[in-house]
């Protein structure tokens, strides 16, 4: 059995990724290496930290097989080089559609292992005015809720738009820790992001860990960031607003026992 660290330290990489991969894997690494550096024992990427393309399409366009490619050799490597848990945000992989790509959530162990894949659930369609999005149209929806234990922690993984869906974190409980990499729109961080990360949190009585996507990228699109952590008890405990950056800080176990000692709710569970 894993021996379970009391105090974890963990860290969200903020980033603007743009149509370039290259461009965008260079300032990843720069951006984990700080993370690594300021003793983060967990570094997770936001959604799309690959690309973030002209079109929908691009992403299909630099897709990978399951297991194989430069972006999880990137993965596999920068977790080897600093002896970390590195949970890549999302890589394109490929799927039984062509013209489609599985969104996944990749997880390494510190010897550069893959440990864990989750595939993006909920797929994002919005539209008001001009704004419109439809993540459907390129990514193949997936059915799997997936945990996995890091140091005797328990992650939950989940991807931006999953965040909407209460009953999918409910189907991962209890964990100790949910990561959701994203890339909120403005549009919809700024009136739901905050609000919705601290319902989580709450209610799963866990940390929230949510490494975001934050400025305006070279495509003209304009994402909301403000990654951040958060504890058991909603309470934000660090947040970057905008910009490329870390947003670090130490998981507590006696937090997350004290939060559940005093408000059983896990327990009152009926349903």
């Amino acid at each position: 059995m894993t021996e379970t660290i009391s105090d974890f330290r963990v860290a969200a990489v903020q980033m603007i990724s743009a149509p370039q991969v290259q461009t965008n894997l260079d300032a990843a690494e720069k951006l984990i290496a700080q993370a690594a550096a300021e003793g983060a024992r967990v570094v997770v990427l936001p959604e799309y930290f690959c690309l973030l393309g002209e079109r929908d399409t691009d992403k299909v366009a630099v897709r990978e097989p399951d297991g194989d490619g430069p972006l999880q050799r990137f993965l596999s490597e920068q977790a080897a080089r600093h002896g970390i848990w590195l949970i890549g945000g999302t890589v394109p992989l490929a799927c039984s559609r062509p013209a489609k790509v599985r969104n996944s959530c990749l997880v390494y162990g510190p010897q550069g292992e893959r440990v864990a894949r989750y595939d993006k659930i909920h797929l994002f369609g919005f539209q008001r005015g001009n704004e419109r999005f439809d993540e459907g149209a390129t990514i193949e929806a997936a059915r799997t809720p997936v945990v996995v234990d890091l140091d005797g922690w328990r992650v939950g993984l989940s991807v931006c738009y999953d965040l909407r869906f209460p009953e999918l974190y409910r189907a991962l409980s209890p964990v100790d820790l949910i990561v959701v990499p994203s890339a909120f729109t403005y549009t919809t961080g700024s009136a739901h992001w905050e609000v919705l990360l601290r319902a989580r949190a709450i209610e799963n009585q866990c940390y929230v860990l949510a490494p975001a996507q934050g400025g305006r990228h070279p495509n003209g699109r304009r994402t909301w960031g403000h990654s951040m952590l958060i504890d058991p008890w909603g309470e934000v405990l660090s947040v970057l607003a905008e910009g490329e950056g870390v947003v670090a800080g130490a998981l507590e176990r006696t937090r997350l026992d004290e939060v559940r000692r005093i408000l059983p709710a896990l327990g009152h569970r009926v349903m």
